[in-house]
């Protein structure tokens, strides 16, 4: 369960997962409380041991200095996951964080306050050893690597995932989004952020060249599509890693702020506090800060480190902030932000947003590729709950398999999917058939639905805030127009 409540999928990236392959561990399951007030490290050996450790003297140490320490204690060859002060706090904007190839804390598990849930453990650090040798076995290691090969070749080869991302990194999609009107800003009263020339992918890998930064980094152990980059300020001093599309709208075009350098300053800020980046926007809106002030961002994002009451209201995200400041305008469903698509300028995505079991998610069924490819209108109605439906089901058979959503898009190709099933059956020693793939998306899709169902979830949560029925988005003046029973029929798999 999510710090929200609903049942929650929120993926990571670094060095964790690849760490945790090599010893053949699936999961780790931490069940219990520890006591009131205590914190614990938990350490997993290269033989898969593990043992949990005191770190009550590593409470309230933010995660760049956190991990800098683990490290030097355990050894570099290390994954860490951690949470920073926003954990500890028990916030519902907390992240786990995970550190990258290059040992820093700046790859997140941000969606659902899943660090609020590590802190209510008592767990401030897992650390696992990159050093495992037991893998589990593969049933048919040639048929695997063939189609492998087959699969990383696409991937590379795709004008997105292979092209596009290696330059710009996922920033390359700002330009795209506000080109089409769908770009949420100043608290999602306008689809196209006045100086999103200024943050676009082109600017940012403009300043990050000049810097002499990294606008091509592997940021997760042996990506090949590498779309991190290493932001650093004019003496070259590293700054942040990896500048993503979703934080520069969210620490960008939602609070008004233009300039690169504030907005890398609170990605780092947002990873060392461990906070998720999506969560921003509404305290402008409401008169407490005004829009584009990056001081006062900045400012905000240190009171919800210093856990001070207004920096608690703050880091328990949108929803909690729009009812301390009575603001009716509040960009979430079940608790969680919307993202960096506004559901009056994606109507899909908007059915996404209100029907994913996860609350607000543009992970579940993003359908920002068919309306850039011109393949469904963005601001009608018709198609749009039959386009989310199946993209929800995709990602949900897709996340069974671990592989990072970006590389998804190279499986519209035939032969791609059947390189993919092709290394799931030599991978499992399975007979798995096309059709087996969607069937495990909806089975997924419908444990989902029941967890959050026997939560206290119904159909009424389902739906996106009020305003986006109402308030037109310039500047093509469009509501959210999808019915209550289309959104109710949806993910209906009777």
């Amino acid at each position: 369960m999510s710090a929200t409540g609903s049942v929650l999928l929120s993926i990571d990236s670094g060095t964790v997962a690849a760490a945790l392959g090599k010893l053949g561990i699936t999961a780790i399951i931490v069940e219990g409380l520890a006591p009131q007030g205590k914190l614990f490290n938990l350490i997993i050996d290269q033989n898969g041991n593990a043992a949990l450790q005191a770190a009550d003297d590593f409470k309230g140490m933010r995660t760049y200095a956190l991990v800098e320490r683990l490290l030097q204690d355990h050894g570099e060859k290390n994954g860490v996951l951690c949470i920073g002060s926003a954990g500890e706090y028990q916030l519902s904007s907390a992240s786990i964080q995970s550190s990258d190839v290059d040992g820093r804390p700046c790859r997140a598990a941000g969606r659902g306050g899943l660090g609020a849930v590590m802190g209510a453990k008592g767990i401030k650090a897992i650390v696992i050893s990159r050093h495992g040798k037991s893998p589990d076995a593969i049933a048919d290691p040639e048929s695997f690597k063939e189609s492998a090969r087959v699969f990383a070749k696409a991937v590379k080869d795709h004008p997105f995932s292979g092209q596009m991302l290696g330059a710009l990194g996922t920033a390359g999609l700002v330009s795209a989004v506000n080109s089409i009107g769908a770009f949420p800003s100043y608290n999602a009263t306008k689809g196209v952020f006045e100086g999103w020339e200024k943050i676009s992918g082109e600017a940012l890998a403009e300043t990050i060249q000049k810097r002499g930064g990294q606008t091509t980094h592997m940021g997760c152990s042996q990506c090949i599509i590498r779309c991190s980059n290493v932001f650093v300020d004019e003496g070259g001093k590293y700054v942040t890693a990896s500048l993503e599309y979703e934080t520069i709208w969210s620490m960008g075009g939602m609070p008004g702020i233009d300039d690169l350098d504030v907005i890398a300053r609170l990605d780092f800020l947002s990873d060392d506090i461990g906070l998720d980046t999506m969560n921003t926007g509404v305290a402008m809106d409401a008169g407490y800060k005004e829009f584009g002030d990056g001081q006062a961002a900045i400012e905000l994002m240190e009171e919800i480190a210093k856990g001070t009451e207004i920096g608690k209201v703050l880091g328990n995200g949108p929803a909690a902030v729009g009812k301390h400041f009575n603001n009716h305008r509040v960009p979430v469903v079940k608790g969680q932000s919307i993202a960096a698509y506004d559901p009056r300028g994606m109507q899909g995505n908007g059915v996404t947003y209100a029907t994913s079991p996860m609350g607000a998610d543009h992970t579940a069924g993003n359908l920002v590729g068919a309306y850039l490819g011109g393949i469904l209108n963005p601001l009608e109605a018709e198609g749009q709950v039959k386009a989310s439906r199946k993209a929800q089901i995709f990602m949900a058979s897709l996340d069974c398999t671990g592989l990072c959503l970006l590389a998804g898009a190279a499986l519209a190709a035939p032969d791609v999917s059947e390189a993919l099933l092709k290394m799931i059956n030599a991978k499992l020693g399975t007979q798995l058939s096309a059709d087996d793939i969607p069937a495990l998306g909806i089975r997924v899709l419908k444990a989902e639905l029941e967890f959050n169902r026997n939560a206290g979830f119904t159909n009424k949560d389902d739906r996106l805030a009020k305003f986006f029925y109402e308030e037109p988005l310039p500047p093509h003046n469009k509501v959210f127009a999808v019915t209550d029973e289309d959104l109710d029929n949806t993910l209906d798999f009777k």
